[in-house]
């Protein structure tokens, strides 16, 4: 049986009538030319997915009727991942990437080295590019999306409860380690990695007040995206 085609509705438009406008509904009814009686899948990115039979569709409006609505349980495991702010070239493959492989949350902070200035507050693009996504690969998920334009101190003390903290730093010794056991603890945690061209200084020298443990991740030095894909990538395999 093939995949239903899959559609976004925000967890605050969750009720009765369904109804998909904007984007989601051009894309169903224009772009996939989807008629009244098919049956389509729904996730709100908090979990939450069903299946919904389309009722009315038109170029801006599209109205659906529920045939079983599923809640996914809460993850054991969250990994939040704070890259520092950096150039956009692999920026929007790498927001790709992070939901496809379960990411909780994506933090993008102002650093020392930071090519250029992190927003105030995340870009809708971003979001679009998450949720196109999460639609190929099948997720109910969608990572927490944030900026800190205030730095590292802001970022660890703004984030939210938080279980365990790393940081990733190619200036640690290579004998200690990330290893997978170490991304599959129960509870939130927090990897904090720099831009292009590293920790600051000064970042590097409050990384014990703020409670971050340093890991190294191998002999090479990683870029930003490349680390935390890696990181993803055992967590995903070790849940």
């Amino acid at each position: 049986m093939s995949r239903l085609n899959s559609f976004y509705l925000s967890p605050e438009k969750w009720f009765p009538p369904y109804i998909l406008k904007g984007t989601e509904a051009h894309h169903l009814s224009t772009v996939l030319r989807i008629r009244p009686g098919t049956t389509v899948r729904l996730f709100d990115g908090h979990g939450r997915e069903g299946s919904f039979s389309v009722e009315e569709s038109s170029r801006k409006t599209v109205c659906l009727a529920p045939q079983d609505i599923t809640c996914c349980p809460p993850r054991k495991t969250e990994l939040y991942v704070a890259p520092g702010w950096t150039k956009s070239a692999r920026r929007g493959w790498f927001l790709e990437k992070a939901v496809e492989l379960g990411a909780a949350g994506i933090f993008f902070w102002q650093a020392g080295h930071s090519q250029g200035t992190v927003p105030d507050t995340p870009k809708e693009s971003w979001t679009a590019r998450m949720i196109t996504a999460a639609k190929q690969c099948g997720t109910p998920w969608l990572p927490e999306l944030g900026t800190e334009p205030a730095g590292l101190n802001r970022l660890v003390r703004s984030i939210g409860a938080v279980d365990h903290t790393c940081v990733l730093w190619e200036g640690e010794q290579k004998e200690h380690r990330l290893t997978p056991d170490l991304l599959n603890r129960p509870g939130r945690t927090l990897l904090v990695l720099g831009p292009e061209g590293g920790f600051a200084r000064e970042e590097e020298e409050s990384f014990t007040d703020l409670g971050l443990t340093p890991y190294s991740l191998g002999p090479r030095v990683l870029r930003w995206e490349t680390a935390a894909i890696l990181c993803l990538g055992l967590g995903f395999i070790a849940s």
